[in-house]
């Protein structure tokens, strides 16, 4: 395990190896590898330890009881799942969490962050402000999703979910962390009609696609 990966994550941010070395000792830090489209905790789930993806990506994803899908979230390196679970007792978790590719993933016992030892040493809490920090960066992934999807049209989560991909990178030429269905399953919107929608746009001078790369042309 590299300590100078983990310094840029941000749930180790502010932390220097010495500490982290510490951290991952007093919080039962245990690595682990899933093979792609491994599953890494299932729907109902009791989670005690949250996870911080090393290497590769994994997917939170939500199954109805009639086999529908929805992508809720990619979660790549350095980037953290499962915290809000591990930090509360005794709720099942909602959601799948699969290893979209071959993956690394370093997992922590939540509940000791939520208790730290006795001296209240300065580590515990900088990562209790990290973790908070990286909480209320998901409530604003989770308010994205809602954004993107609040459009009645496919063309206008389409428009608001590239616009914003756009943005972030600050280029109108950029990759987006979804294939195309995963893409369908995160907008909610049938494959096809996405698919048929992609096309129309492209017709229209709108864009440029190929699988998960997009080129924005300006009207």
């Amino acid at each position: 395990m590299k300590d100078y990966f983990l310094e840029k994550t941000a749930l180790f941010r502010g932390m220097e190896a010495d500490e982290i070395r510490e951290m991952l000792k007093c919080l039962s830090a245990e690595q682990k590898h899933y093979l792609k489209g491994a599953m890494v905790y299932h729907a109902g789930d009791m989670v005690q330890f949250l996870g911080v993806v090393l290497s590769g990506r994994v997917q939170i994803e939500n199954n109805d009881p009639w086999g529908n899908t929805s992508v809720l979230d990619s979660v790549e390196p350095g980037m953290v799942f499962a915290e809000t679970y591990a930090c509360i007792h005794e709720e099942p978790l909602m959601v799948n969490v699969i290893a979209a590719e071959a993956s690394e993933i370093l997992f922590l016992n939540a509940r000791k962050l939520l208790y730290p030892c006795q001296n209240g040493c300065e580590r515990h809490q900088k990562m209790i402000r990290n973790l908070l920090q990286v909480s209320a960066q998901k409530n604003l992934n989770l308010s994205r999703r809602i954004f993107h999807t609040s459009s009645k049209s496919i063309r206008g989560r389409i428009l608001s979910y590239l616009s914003f991909q756009a943005a972030r990178e600050g280029s109108h030429e950029f990759t987006i962390p979804f294939n195309r269905q995963q893409l369908a399953d995160y907008l909610s919107v049938d494959r096809s009609a996405l698919s048929n929608e992609l096309s129309k746009m492209q017709k229209d001078g709108l864009l440029t696609v190929s699988r998960s790369h997009f080129i924005l042309h300006e009207q």
